[in-house]
């Protein structure tokens, strides 16, 4: 494998994509409309098993929320992969809704979400990683986890 694909920089990383999580409810993990796929909001999945339970602000500092976000863009790149036939066919990260479950008083959000930006831009460089983004706090998230991400990409055909 060449070390310029994105799987050889995420396993120079010392990281490798998980199996793809399945839907848990009525959803898709990926459209695709002509050349974007929208990619679903995705959890912090370890071993088939939710991690990383709990609120910033109380229950995690921002380190531990960044761990939880890197690990929720490895399930959400582990489905776009499998969807679109590799990593090697994003042309670009348009962009990222990286929700953080928080406390009203946490204000750290962004630093939170660069958990998983900074891998897109390890793994895909600057030219194709660096993305537009909103990361934005949330009173809650789906069983109970602490980081749920959603993203756009444009791949080739």
């Amino acid at each position: 494998m060449s070390t310029n694909t994105p799987e050889a920089r995420l396993e120079a990383l010392g990281l490798s994509l998980p199996p793809p999580p399945a839907a848990v409810a009525n959803y898709v993990g990926l459209v695709r409309v002509g050349q974007l796929a929208f990619v679903s909001g995705h959890g912090p999945v370890e071993n088939g098993e939710l991690t990383f339970i709990g609120k910033l602000g109380r229950d995690m500092d921002v380190e531990t929320g960044q761990k939880a976000a890197q690990l929720t863009m490895l399930n959400l790149l582990a489905t776009l992969a499998a969807e679109i036939g590799g990593l090697d066919r994003v042309e670009r990260v348009v962009k990222l809704l990286v929700m953080v479950n928080s406390t009203p008083d946490f204000a750290e959000q962004p630093f939170v979400a660069n958990g998983a930006s900074d891998l897109l831009v390890e793994i895909f460089g600057p030219e194709r990683g660096l993305h537009a983004r909103s990361a934005i706090g949330m009173g809650a998230l789906p069983f109970g986890i602490s980081v749920e991400i959603e993203g756009i990409f444009e791949v080739r055909e």
